[in-house]
C-alpha cells in the first residue's frame, strides 16, 4: 500500500483541522517543509480546497452514501477524493479513488474500504449532483461551503448580493503580499495599490522563498499593511500596540514611524515569544516587549503614549480567503462575548493615551459587533475622546467615519479601523 506523500500530508492536516480546531495556516508550513516541490504544490492545493468546499463536498457525498454516520477520518478521506475527482483536472479519478481507500486503510478502517471505494466511484461516473435548494441563503451556503447562519448573518448586515460576493471571494486563491524588511526594495516586484512599500505576488517563487527565509521580506496582507501604514502616520514620540503579536504590524510602524519609545505586548508567553522573534528578526529589537492581560489595567502610567493601537483579538472573519476554516469554526454565540472583550481593551488602553493623542482600534472581522458597535459603546461610556476618520484612502471610507476593506471589493482582507483622539492639549 503506497500513499503519495501530498495525500498523507494533506490527510494528516485536515484530520488535525477536524480534531483539534487547529489552522491550515500553522499547519501547513510544518507539513509541507519536507516535501519537494511538486508534493508540496498539491498538498496545500488538497488541504485549502477542501477546507473553501467542505460543506459543498460533504453534501455530494450525502447524495450518494444517505444518512450513514460517518468516521472522522472517512469522511476527510471521501471529501479529499471527491474534490479531486470534482475540482482537479489532472488528477485521474481511478487514482483519487486509489489514494482515498488507502488512506483509511492506514487510519486502520479497513472495513470502510470497499464504502470509500463505492461512494468515490459513484462520484467519478456521475459527477456531482444537481442540487434542489430550499432558498437563496440555502444554495449560497452549499456552493460556497459557507454555515447557513453566517450568510443569513451577512445577508441582514450587507445584503444577500454582497454576501454572496463576500462568500465566493474568500473560496478565491489570494494574491500574496509582502514587504522588504530593509531600507529601500529592489526592482522588478509590482507594486500593491493602496499601500506604499507593499508588493504582491500571484505565486511564492524559489527566489521569494530563498529570501523569506533570509529575514529579507516578511508576508503581510496589503489591509494589514494598511491599517499599520494608517498608525504610522503622525505615530509620535512614544507608540504603544497593546495586542501585538505575531509583531507585523508593530514592526512596520516601528520601522515607518520612527517613535522614539515603542512598547508591544500580549497575553500569553508563546505569543511574547514569538512577538519579540518577530522584532528582533526584522531589525527593531530597541521595541520593548511585555507581557500583560489587557482586559485588566495595563502595567503603564495613564497619559504615557502619543499612539496606542488596539488590534483587537477577534472572530477574523475577513481573512477566511487565507483561513478557509475559520468559518466552521464559529458559532453564533461567539460574537457578545468577544465583543465584551473588545470593548475592556479599549477602555484599557485610552487611559494610556496622551492628551491630542491617538487611538486606533482596528480588527479583521467583518462583523459590526466587533467594529462599529464596540466604537459606539465606547465613546458612549466617555467624553474624552473624538472620532476622526483614519488615515486611509478615501475609498476605504465608510458613511460612519471608519475605515473598511472587503474581500470581493478590494482583493484584501477584510479589515475595520476606527480612529479616536483624546481631547485636549
Amino acid at each position: 500500500m503506497r500513499i503519495s506523500p501530498a495525500r498523507l500530508a494533506a490527510f494528516d492536516v485536515l484530520h488535525r483541522i477536524e480534531k483539534d480546531r487547529a489552522f491550515s495556516s500553522v499547519l501547513l508550513p510544518i507539513y509541507e517543509e519536507n516535501l519537494n516541490p511538486p508534493d508540496r504544490a498539491l498538498c496545500h492545493e488538497l488541504v485549502l480546497g477542501v477546507l473553501r468546499r467542505q460543506i459543498y463536498l460533504d453534501e455530494v457525498v450525502r447524495h450518494y452514501a444517505g444518512s450513514k454516520k460517518l468516521d472522522t477520518v472517512v469522511r476527510i478521506a471521501l471529501r479529499l477524493g471527491a474534490y479531486q475527482i470534482l475540482f482537479l483536472e489532472k488528477v485521474p479519478g481511478y487514482s483519487a479513488v486509489n489514494e482515498s481507500v488507502n488512506l483509511v486503510q492506514k487510519a486502520r478502517k479497513t472495513s470502510a474500504k470497499a464504502f470509500v471505494n463505492a461512494i468515490l466511484r459513484r462520484v467519478a461516473e456521475n459527477g456531482a449532483p444537481k442540487f434542489i435548494f430550499q432558498d437563496e441563503i440555502e444554495r449560497i451556503s452549499i456552493e460556497t461551503s459557507h454555515p447557513r447562519w453566517l450568510i443569513e448573518k451577512w445577508t441582514t448586515e450587507f445584503g444577500i448580493d454582497d454576501s454572496e460576493k463576500i462568500a465566493v471571494a474568500n473560496n478565491s486563491v489570494a494574491n500574496s503580499t509582502f514587504r522588504f524588511i530593509g531600507d529601500g526594495a529592489p526592482s522588478g516586484f509590482e507594486p500593491c495599490e493602496f499601500v506604499p512599500e507593499c508588493y504582491v505576488t500571484s505565486s511564492i517563487t524559489p527566489d521569494l522563498r530563498e529570501m523569506l527565509e533570509r529575514d529579507e521580506i516578511y508576508f503581510q496582507d496589503e489591509a494589514s499593511q494598511l491599517v499599520a501604514h494608517a498608525v504610522a502616520q503622525n505615530v509620535g514620540d512614544s507608540f504603544l500596540d497593546v495586542c501585538a503579536a505575531p509583531g507585523g504590524k508593530t514592526t512596520r510602524i516601528v520601522r515607518e514611524g520612527r517613535p522614539r519609545l515603542a512598547i508591544a505586548g500580549d497575553i500569553h508567553a508563546a505569543r511574547v515569544e514569538h512577538l519579540r522573534s518577530t522584532c528582533r528578526r526584522q531589525g527593531v529589537g530597541s521595541v520593548n516587549v511585555v507581557q500583560y492581560d489587557a482586559e485588566r489595567a495595563l502595567p503603564f502610567a495613564d497619559k504615557t503614549f502619543d499612539t496606542v493601537l488596539v488590534d483587537a483579538p477577534c472572530t477574523g472573519t475577513g481573512t477566511i480567503r487565507r483561513n478557509p476554516e475559520i468559518r466552521y469554526f464559529l458559532s453564533a454565540n461567539d460574537f457578545d462575548d468577544l465583543q465584551k472583550k473588545q470593548l475592556a481593551i479599549l477602555r484599557n488602553a485610552s487611559n494610556s493615551v496622551t492628551p491630542g493623542g491617538r487611538l486606533i482600534y482596528s480588527t479583521c472581522s467583518l462583523e459590526s459587533e466587533e467594529n462599529e458597535a464596540v466604537c459606539a459603546d465606547f465613546l458612549a461610556q466617555t467624553t474624552e475622546f473624538e472620532k476622526l476618520n483614519p488615515s486611509v484612502p478615501e475609498r476605504f471610507i465608510t458613511g460612519d467615519g471608519f475605515g473598511r476593506t472587503f474581500p470581493h471589493r478590494d482583493a484584501t482582507d477584510g479589515f475595520f479601523i476606527a480612529e479616536f483622539r483624546r481631547r485636549g492639549i
